[in-house]
């Protein structure tokens, strides 16, 4: 599997891959579910490895760490998925 930090570098900088809509699903602890948000609205700080800011419907700043996504989708199917714990 490739990893995610791979996967979003290659979203970021390869222009043929790139194109599309692309959306993260991440696990919100307080939900207890995923919550999927566009890529285009997540603030990737490309000196913090660990984690990324997304922004509610309220304007609350959400910090989430990398290790909670478990989906990428790229015009609405996923691409990739973080395999589940045992």
């Amino acid at each position: 599997m490739t990893p995610l930090h791979e996967l979003l570098s290659r979203i970021r900088w390869d222009p043929q891959f790139g194109q599309g809509e692309f959306a993260l699903g991440y696990r919100d602890r307080v939900l207890g579910r995923i919550v999927v948000v566009p890529l285009r609205e997540v603030a990737l700080d490309p000196h913090d490895h660990f984690a990324f800011e997304v922004t509610d419907d309220e304007g609350t700043v959400h910090r989430v760490p990398f290790h909670r996504v478990r989906q990428v989708f790229r015009n609405g199917v996923p691409i990739w998925e973080r395999p589940e714990r045992a």
